[in-house]
This record gives structure tokens, C-alpha cells and sequence, in this order.
């Protein structure tokens, strides 16, 4: 896949109000695969509604979200299987990893689904990020910072073309932010993808091709 494309694009919820200002919403743009793309906004203004939206966890909206022209709301469930599991990647805002497992199984199970890594990459990972002493400790027991460095292990890995990754460092101080993002772009790089980030303020420190304010 190299292109996301909106055409007016707006949440259902947002449908009755006349006063949307927006450089995503009732436009028409595109999300190019290579491209790395920072998203601002206030809370409220549905930076998360517009990650699910293009995950197709959510359809709530009106207009058009389509991947290389084809009309996303025409996917049937085959279609979003392969397309998150080859071409699609997210890192949840709220997370959503299994409380049960631990931080290493957490991400050991996405990587299932693909092999994309080996047990040693995922564990060079958990070192990098201060958490090789937590790889066997369930994500319940870990603070909300733990856990994002966990969330973003998972959803590196995988294949993709597109990465997105909603407020993916808001509990991270500035040097785990900085090795998140270092990893995050290794791993962007090595398969040419594009990246999707939201913020509301706090944002991983990188060199943005195309920066919107929602």
C-alpha cells in the first residue's frame, strides 16, 4: 500500500457543527508511504477516532478514507485480516495489551502472527528500552510508561507500510521518547513505510515531512 487518501472526511459526531477549522477534517489529502506525519490536536478533537478509523475498527464518519483509491467501507473482514497483519500497524492510545500476559508475550504474540522476529531482536529490544527485567513480568503489574514501550515493541512487529502511533510517548520521559523514537525509525526505514503520530502536545522529537493540525 503507499497511499492513505481522505476526501471530507469528518466524524459522525461532528456532523450538525459549522465551525470545524481543520487541516484533516472536510479535506482532501494523503498519507504517502516514506513519509513520516505528526498530527496535533487538542483532546476532544478525534485524533484517536481518526487512527481507528483507518485501522477499520471504527466507521463512524462521513466521507471517504481510501487505501491506493480503493474505498476502505468496501473491505470485507479477509480484507482487514491481511491488511493488518502486512500492511497496517497501530499503537493504541489506551494501549489494549493483555493485563494477563507478560510484557515478552505481549509482543511475542503479534510476532506469531508473522515471524517477523526473532525471540533476540525482540529481546535487544526489551534491553534498549530499560525493560529486559520486565520481559517476564505481567503488563498489570508495569506502570502506564512500561507498558507504552511495550505497545510499541508490539506493533513493530509485524510487516507494514504504515505505522500509526496515537500520543505513542505521553507518559515516557525524554530519553525513553528519544530511544522510542530511534527504534521507531530503524524499524520505519528498513521497510520504506509511512508513519501517522498524534499529539497533543507532547510528541516524539523527529524531523516530521508534513505536520497537520486537527
Amino acid at each position: 500500500m503507499n497511499t492513505i487518501t481522505l476526501k471530507q472526511t469528518l466524524p459522525e459526531v461532528f456532523s450538525s457543527r459549522d465551525d470545524i477549522r481543520s487541516d484533516i477534517w472536510h479535506q482532501e489529502l494523503s498519507f504517502r508511504k516514506g513519509e513520516i506525519c505528526l498530527i496535533e490536536a487538542g483532546s476532544g478533537k478525534g485524533k484517536s477516532s481518526l487512527c481507528s478509523y483507518i485501522y477499520g475498527y471504527r466507521d463512524d464518519y462521513q466521507g471517504l478514507i481510501c487505501f491506493d483509491g480503493k474505498n476502505i467501507r468496501n473491505f470485507v473482514v479477509k480484507d482487514w485480516v491481511e491488511m493488518r497483519k502486512k500492511s497496517l500497524s497501530l499503537l493504541f492510545q489506551e494501549l489494549r495489551l493483555f493485563p494477563e500476559l507478560t510484557a515478552y508475550e505481549n509482543v511475542a504474540v503479534k510476532n506469531s502472527l508473522t515471524g517477523y522476529k526473532t525471540r533476540r531482536q525482540i529481546e535487544e529490544w526489551f534491553e534498549r528500552l530499560g525493560l529486559a527485567d520486565k520481559m517476564q513480568a505481567p503488563v498489570a503489574r508495569m506502570s502506564f510508561g512500561q507498558q507504552q514501550r511495550v505497545a510499541m515493541m508490539r506493533a513493530l512487529a509485524q510487516p507494514f507500510d504504515f505505522l500509526l502511533v496515537d500520543e505513542p510517548v505521553s507518559h515516557l520521559d525524554e530519553e525513553n521518547s528519544r530511544i522510542m523514537g530511534e527504534m521507531m525509525l530503524e524499524e520505519v526505514r528498513k521497510q520504506g513505510a509511512g508513519v501517522v503520530a498524534t499529539s497533543i502536545g507532547k510528541h516524539m522529537i523527529l524531523e516530521y515531512d508534513k505536520i497537520f493540525k486537527l
